[in-house]
C-alpha cells in the first residue's frame, strides 16, 4: 500500500473527564482498514497498531522484535541508542530471551503460585485490619494497594521488606515518562548497586527463594547466569512485581466504587472474582502506552506491509476495547469470560508473573469489598489525581472511608 493514514502525535491523551478509557482517537484508528503512522514523544515514528487480531499478530511474529525497544518512547528525551543491559529478559530475543525465560519459568508455574494463595490472603486479611483499626479518611493506594504485592514480591526474591519505602520510591521514578533520562539511569544505578549486594550474599550461599533457587538451577545447567544477569532479572521481577498490582488494585477499586451495581456483584457472590479480575484487567489494561517493537524484516499487519527497519507501538489498552472481540467494550462485565485479553501482552515476552498478579487480584476482590462494605471515597471521583504520565496507570492516591 502506498497511501498511508497518518495521524500528528502519537494518541497519549485521555479524553477529558473520562480516566478509565484509552484515548478516544484508538476507536477511530481501530475502525480503519489498515494500521497507520504517528509521531512518539521521543521523536520517532512509529506504526500504531490498535486492533486485537493485528496486535496478537504482532506480538508473536518472528520477525518483530523487543531488542531495540526500551519503554521510553513516550519521554522527549529518551537515548533510543542506548545498548541492552546483559540480563534484560524485557528487550531480548531468541535463544538468550529463552534460555532467561527456561531458568525462570518453574518459579512461575500455577502451581508454585497457588502454593502462595494462604500466605496472600493472610496479608490481605492483616492489611483489612490495619485500615479498619487506622484513621479515616484513608490512602488505600498506600495503605493496602502498594504493600500487598511489595511483600509478595519481597517475599519471593529474599529482598528486605524494610527497605520497601527507597524501592518505592525508585520504581516510580522510573516508570515516570516526563523525567530526565539521565536521572533515572542514576537511579537505576543505585537499584543495581542495592541489588547487587543483596546477590553478593545469596552467591555465597543460594537460599531458598526465587534468587537463591536460580543460582543454584543455572549452576546445574552447565550456563550459568552471571552476576549482572541475575542483577537485571531481578531488578525487573521486583519493580515489575509490585508496580502494575499495585496500580490495579487502586485503579480498579476506584471504578468498582463509583459503580455500586458491580459491587453488589462481588459481595454477593465472591466466587466471581476470578472473572471479574480478568475483566477489569481487560476494561483499564494499565500499560497505557503500550509495548514499542522493531520490524527486523517486512512484515504483514492486516492490509499494511510494514518494512524491516521501522518501529511498531501495539497498543494493548486499545486491543482489549475492540467491540470485534469484547462487545459493548466500553463497559464492565463481570461475568464476561475476557481471559484472552492482552493486559499481560502477548507470545513470547507474555507477563511470566500473570498467574501471580491474577491470585492477588482475586483475593483483594473477593475480601477487601466483603469486610468493608461501606467502603467509599473520601473525595468527588474529579479530585482523584492520576498517573497520566507513568508508564503504567494508576492513581497517586486514593482517599476512602466507610462507616463504624
Amino acid at each position: 500500500m502506498t497511501d498511508v493514514p497518518t495521524v500528528a502525535a502519537f494518541p497519549a491523551n485521555r479524553t477529558p473527564g473520562c480516566p478509565f478509557d484509552p484515548p478516544a482517537e484508538f476507536t477511530r484508528l481501530r475502525d480503519q482498514e489498515t494500521i497507520t503512522k504517528a509521531r512518539c514523544p521521543a521523536g520517532i515514528d512509529a506504526w500504531v497498531v490498535s486492533r486485537y487480531e493485528d496486535l496478537r499478530t504482532v506480538l508473536s511474529a518472528p520477525g518483530v522484535s523487543s531488542r531495540k525497544s526500551p519503554s521510553t518512547h513516550m519521554n522527549p528525551n529518551a537515548d533510543l541508542a542506548r545498548p541492552v543491559t546483559p540480563g534484560n529478559i524485557l528487550q531480548m530475543d531468541g535463544q538468550e530471551h529463552a534460555r532467561l525465560r527456561r531458568m525462570l519459568t518453574p518459579e512461575f508455574t500455577v502451581r508454585r503460585m497457588e502454593a502462595l494463595r494462604p500466605y496472600i490472603q493472610r496479608i490481605v486479611e492483616e492489611h483489612i485490619d490495619a485500615l479498619l483499626a487506622g484513621p479515616k479518611p484513608a490512602d488505600l493506594y498506600e495503605a493496602f494497594a502498594l504493600p500487598i504485592p511489595s511483600l509478595v514480591i519481597c517475599e519471593m526474591l529474599g529482598v528486605p521488606y524494610e527497605d520497601r519505602e527507597m524501592i518505592h520510591k525508585h520504581s516510580a521514578r522510573l516508570m515516570a515518562v516526563d523525567i530526565d533520562p539521565e536521572v533515572q539511569y542514576a537511579v537505576y544505578g543505585e537499584m543495581q548497586a542495592y541489588m547487587t549486594t543483596l546477590l553478593e550474599r545469596e552467591l555465597a550461599d543460594p537460599g531458598d527463594d526465587l534468587i537463591g533457587r536460580m543460582i543454584t538451577r543455572s549452576r546445574e545447567s552447565g550456563d550459568p547466569i552471571s552476576a549482572g544477569e541475575m542483577v537485571e532479572l531481578a531488578l525487573t521481577l521486583l519493580i515489575a512485581g509490585h508496580e502494575t498490582t499495585a496500580n490495579m488494585i487502586a485503579l480498579s477499586t476506584t471504578v468498582l466504587l463509583q459503580q455500586p451495581e458491580k459491587l453488589a456483584e462481588l459481595r454477593s457472590d465472591p466466587g466471581i472474582a476470578p472473572t471479574a479480575v480478568e475483566e477489569m484487567l481487560r476494561y483499564l489494561s494499565v500499560i497505557q502506552f503500550g509495548l514499542l517493537r522493531y520490524a527486523t524484516e517486512d512484515i504483514q499487519v492486516g492490509e499494511q506491509t510494514v518494512p524491516a527497519g521501522d518501529w511498531l507501538i501495539a497498543s494493548l489498552a486499545s486491543g482489549n476495547r475492540d467491540e470485534r472481540v469484547y462487545p459493548d467494550a466500553g463497559t464492565i462485565a463481570l461475568d464476561r469470560k475476557a481471559k484472552t485479553h492482552l493486559a499481560f501482552g502477548f507470545g513470547i515476552h507474555q507477563c511470566i508473573g500473570q498467574q501471580l498478579a491474577r491470585i492477588e487480584l482475586q483475593e483483594v476482590y473477593s475480601r477487601l469489598f466483603r469486610r468493608v462494605p461501606s467502603l467509599r471515597l473520601a473525595v468527588p471521583p474529579d479530585q482523584i489525581s492520576f498517573k497520566d504520565n507513568a508508564l503504567v496507570y494508576g492513581v497517586h492516591q486514593l482517599p476512602v472511608t466507610w462507616e463504624g
